[in-house]
Parts: C-alpha cells; structure tokens; sequence
C-alpha cells in the first residue's frame, strides 16, 4: 500500500492529508479537522469530548478511522487519527460550525483535483502555486520554495537510497539547519514565534536560498560519500549545512547584518513587503 502525506488549504488553514494509492482515496487528520472546524485551542481535548459525549460516535471512530503516519511540523512521522471522505461526513455531521458545509464541498474539490493530478502530475504542482498566491505570497517567494520542495524530495530520495527511513529525517534535518543557522529547528521556530506552523513557509527569501543550498549539498556530498550509518549520515549532514553557513558568513559580511530573521509570513504577506524589509 502506497501513501504519500500532503498538506491541503482550507480557508487560508493547513489540514494533514494521506492519499492512499490502493484505495485511491484520501485520508484526512481528524484533529486537524477538528480544529479548523471549531478553532479549538486544543482540537485533541474537544475530540476527545465528543466521543464522551456521544458513545456512538466514540466507537464509529474507533472502527472506522485507522492510526496513519503522518508528518508533523517537525518533520518527524507519527500514527494520526484518520478519516477517509466517508468518516469524515460522520464525524462533521456532530460538530456544530458554520463551516461544515463549505468543508465538505472543499472535500469533494480535493478529491476530484487529485484525480486530474494522477493523469496530469504538472497540475500537482499548479496547486500548489495557487495555493500560495491565495495565501498572499510574492511570485519570486513561490519560486523560491518550489525550487526548495524540488531539492528537498531529492534529498529524501537520496536518504531512502542510504537505508534510512522517514523516522530519521527530522533529525538529519536539524542537524543541517543547525549547522547553517546557528539554531535546531525548533529553536529557530521560536525565533519566529511559531507553533505547529511550518518553518519553510515561513522563512524570507534569503533564508530559503541558504536552507536550499544546505539541503542540495547534502544531496551531493551524500551521492559522493555513500554514507552506510546513521552517524555517517549525520556527518554528511554537517557537511551539507556548512556549505551554506559559508555562504552566510560571506553575505553578512557584505550586509553588515544577521540575514537570520524574526518575520513569519503573517508579519508581511498581506502587506506584499519583503520580509527582508521588517524591522
């Protein structure tokens, strides 16, 4: 069975997807769900309220919606909670929000969209423009990540190859951005003032430009050493980081400032300024 995790956009909102090329239906993050649907602080707490409240609806989750690896902001796969279109109706249907319609209509467009895209895979990648033209970002920031997500999946491609597995990415990864930025990932999402929102998205252009370099010399240097364990993955992983850590020093150099920045996306992409620009 072949699944593939997506993030899908609902009203500006990230809900986690699985499509499941077997069945060819897709799965969504129940508690993502939940708090799209109710802007719950704690989209867990309100489930977990729900199946106490209605005990048929407790056990209708508990047979129909499976644990599915999914990853989470940090990079890092854990099972989920998760519904496929069916038991979602289910589950909405006891959820009282003004967007539970609009949601289910959302639904149907996502799964005829991804049936267009198994025909057309170029229109996978149309989606994902749109999506962030609606999200308010500039054309040259969308370039810009387009070219990260395209050097990012042959980076995964290039971990695959060496006997990793997903479970080990996050970490691999944080060693990169730390050896670039100066911070662990989640340290530098703090910088930010983030929570479950992703660092990508929320990174300037700059900060994208150096996280690519680090993640494409990674690739490169792992292709030329042929690490074969994890420490020897680690290292290549330092390596990678630290061509885009000279790459920094260099260009602050230049500035006489940190290139490392404050600003998340809310902080500029409806007023179209360059996050660069921020205070």
């Amino acid at each position: 069975m072949t699944k593939k995790n997506h993030i899908q956009i609902f009203n500006d909102r990230k809900v986690r997807t699985v499509w499941d090329s077997e069945k060819e239906e897709w799965y969504f993050s129940v508690v993502d769900v939940v708090e799209v649907l109710t802007d719950s602080a704690n989209p867990t707490d309100y489930l977990k309220k729900m199946r106490k409240r209605e005990p048929e609806l407790g056990v209708y989750i508990g047979t129909n919606c499976p644990q599915i690896p999914m990853k989470g902001e940090s990079g890092r796969t854990r099972k989920t909670l998760a519904a496929n279109p069916t038991a979602l109706f289910r589950i909405i249907q006891s959820i009282p929000s003004p967007k539970a319609e609009p949601f289910k209509q959302w639904m149907a467009q996502v799964a005829a969209t991804r049936l267009d895209q198994m025909q057309d895979p170029e229109l996978s990648i149309e989606q994902a423009v749109a999506d962030y033209r609606r999200l308010g970002y500039s054309e040259e920031w969308i370039n810009q990540r387009l070219r990260g997500i395209e050097v990012r999946k042959m980076l995964t491609d290039e971990w695959k190859r060496g006997g990793l597995d997903d479970s080990k990415y996050g970490l691999l990864t944080d060693f990169i951005t730390r050896q670039w930025s100066g911070m662990k990932t989640r340290e530098y999402k703090d910088l930010k003032g983030l929570k479950k929102e992703s660092l990508r998205d929320n990174m300037t252009n700059i900060e994208l430009a150096l996280n690519t370099l680090a993640e494409a010399s990674t690739t490169e240097i792992s292709k030329q050493r042929n690490p074969q364990t994890l420490g020897q993955h680690i290292n290549v992983a330092k390596s990678g980081g630290n061509v885009a850590k000279v790459a920094r020093t260099e260009l602050e150099s230049k500035l006489g400032r940190s290139v490392i920045s404050s600003a998340k996306a809310s902080d500029y992409i409806k007023g179209q300024e360059s996050p660069e620009e921020i205070e």
